[in-house]
């Protein structure tokens, strides 16, 4: 016999799924045949991919922003939870521009501590570049740096996972729109010799977003480091620089 308490557990989980059911279905019905055809091959969701096994049903990032749009404030921790672990890539890309928009309208330090404790539980789901790159310096970035916990990031560039690389670099955004700079140099040259092309873009992207706000800054890292660094490094790193400077770097002549 089912008991009385199975039956309110089971009433329960089915709530849970009602959001999280809306959402995906409204999501399928903006999903794109072609979209889902090509997606997988930008996102190198194929075999010997790194983001191999990946799955995809067409739906574009701002179709996608309308659903988050109607939903972030209706959907529960616990339900961005059962999205995100979708082995859908637009389920948990919207779980996490939800899980961003929740964070930037907290009102407590304890509902901001509690997004970044899930963030961090649930990273393992945080496994393609857009899906870090979307996500990560708005709340991990953002949380280090009103906190000053820069050891939050430190512990991330450490870990021998690369989407945790990553968000340790792409959370330093939030500190270079600050115009502070040390944190992103440290992680650069941490993981400056990573193996895979995604640190090196990543790297690159992070010091090229230092030389917008100063360039002499830019200027005085790469005149340290530029001679053994990545191709892919130093070329994101000097794209916005004057073309003869561009040159001199490349060629080998700072």
């Amino acid at each position: 016999m089912i008991s009385f308490l199975s039956i309110l557990r089971r009433k329960k989980t089915n709530k849970l799924h009602v959001v999280v059911d809306e959402i995906k279905s409204a999501l399928q019905d903006l999903a794109l045949p072609e979209k889902a055809a090509f997606f997988p091959r930008f996102f190198k969701a194929g075999k010997g991919g790194y983001a191999e096994g990946d799955r995809f049903i067409g739906v574009t990032v701002p179709d996608q922003r309308k659903i988050v749009k109607e939903y972030w404030q209706r959907i529960s921790l616990p339900e961005i939870a059962e999205l995100l672990s979708s082995k859908i890539h637009e389920h948990r890309h919207c779980a996490l521009l939800m899980l961003v928009n929740k964070f930037e309208k907290a009102r407590s330090e304890k509902d901001k501590n509690d997004i970044v404790s899930f963030y961090l539980n649930y990273k393992k789901f945080v496994n393609n570049w857009d899906l870090v790159d979307n996500s990560a310096y708005k709340i991990l970035g953002r949380h280090s740096f009103e906190t000053e916990n820069e050891d939050l990031l430190r512990t991330l560039a450490a870990e021998e996972n690369m989407w945790s690389k990553r968000m340790a670099i792409v959370a330093t955004m939030f500190y270079v729109k600050k115009g502070k700079f040390e944190l992103l140099k440290e992680l650069a040259l941490y993981n400056l010799h990573h193996p895979h092309d995604l640190m090196h873009k990543a790297n690159g992207w992070l010091l090229r977003e230092m030389g917008n706000k100063n360039e002499a800054e830019l200027f005085s890292f790469l005149k340290t480091n530029y001679h053994t660094m990545p191709r892919t490094t130093l070329r994101y790193a000097i794209e916005k620089m004057d073309e003869d400077l561009r040159q001199d770097f490349l060629k080998g002549r700072i």
